[in-house]
C-alpha cells in the first residue's frame, strides 16, 4: 500500500508538470500522456486514502485530511483549468467525450468491484460450509471411534468373563 501523503504529492507534481508542459504545447494532443499520468496520480491517490481510512495512519487525522483535501482540491481546480483549455481550443466536445467514457469506466470499475466482492463473499460462505462440514465428519468420525471401543471392550468382557449370555 502506497503512502497517502506519497500519493498526493504525486498529484501535486504530475500538476505541475502538465502546467509547465502546457505552457509550451502546440496542441491538446501532445498533452495527452501528461494529463493521462496526472489522473493516473490521482487514482493512485483515492486509492490510497480509501486504504488509509481503513487503518491506522501515522500522525494526527487533522493533518492527514487537511492534506488530502487540500490535494484533491487543487486536482479538482486543474481539472477546472483543463476544460477550459478544452473550451479555448474548441474542442469541448472531445471534453464532454472524455468526461462520458471516464463515467463509464467508473460505473464498469464499481460493478466488477462488486462483483469482486461478491465472489469473495461466496469463497468465505463456501469455506465456512466446508469447515462445518469437517467438524461434522470429524465429531461422526470420532462418535463412531468411541462405539467400535465400546463394542470391542464388551466383547473382551463377554469372552474374559463368560457371563454375557452365550
Amino acid at each position: 500500500m502506497i503512502d497517502p501523503i506519497t500519493a498526493l504529492a504525486g498529484i501535486q507534481s504530475a500538476i505541475s508538470m502538465v502546467k509547465k508542459a502546457a505552457k509550451v504545447a502546440n496542441d491538446l494532443g501532445s498533452l495527452a500522456p501528461m494529463i493521462g499520468k496526472m489522473f493516473d496520480a490521482k487514482g493512485i491517490a483515492t486509492k490510497a486514502l480509501i486504504e488509509a481510512k481503513k487503518g491506522k495512519g501515522k500522525g494526527s487525522n487533522m493533518g492527514t485530511a487537511l492534506q488530502i483535501e487540500m490535494a484533491l482540491e487543487q486536482a479538482r481546480a486543474f481539472e477546472e483549468e483543463l476544460k477550459l483549455l478544452f473550451m479555448q481550443t474548441g474542442k469541448i466536445d472531445v471534453w464532454q467525450k472524455i468526461k462520458d467514457r471516464q463515467a463509464q469506466m467508473d460505473i464498469d470499475d464499481a460493478r466488477e468491484l462488486r462483483s469482486l466482492e461478491r465472489a469473495a463473499k461466496k469463497a468465505k460462505e463456501r469455506q465456512q460450509e466446508m469447515n462445518e462440514l469437517a467438524l461434522i465428519i470429524g465429531g461422526c468420525a470420532f462418535v463412531l471411534f468411541l462405539v467400535f471401543i465400546g463394542i470391542y471392550e464388551l466383547m473382551e468382557f463377554c469372552a474374559t468373563s463368560r457371563r454375557c449370555g452365550r
